[in-house]
């Protein structure tokens, strides 16, 4: 493939895919897809501890996944873009079908 604008769009996609790679980010993003949450309701949500929470919410941020404004003392999180969400909820799905296989063996 050669390199120019097109490659750069795959760069970028792979960028994406690999914020997304952890269970609970693909949670998170879920749980925001339904509106801007703050740290402890995603926590409550989750059923997770709050540093591990924090630390994907500061992953998917570094990616440009979500955005986080002031609310008070705390800090509301929110989606930058709706179509990460539809990402999820499709591989979620493709998941839940049971269509995700291993690739077959190579034969020699």
């Amino acid at each position: 493939m050669s390199s120019g604008s097109g490659y750069d769009a795959f760069e970028g996609a792979s960028e994406l895919l690999r914020a997304l790679s952890a269970p609970i980010r693909l949670a998170i993003v879920s749980e925001l897809a339904d509106g801007e949450r703050c740290v402890h309701e995603l926590v409550d949500k989750l059923g997770a501890p709050q540093p591990l929470v924090s630390q994907h919410l500061r992953v998917l941020r570094g990616a440009g996944v979500v955005r986080g404004s002031r609310r008070g003392r705390e800090i509301a999180y929110a989606l930058v873009d709706e179509h990460v969400a539809h990402i999820v909820a499709d591989a979620v799905s493709h998941a839940g079908e049971g269509t995700v296989t291993a690739a077959p063996a190579a034969r020699s």
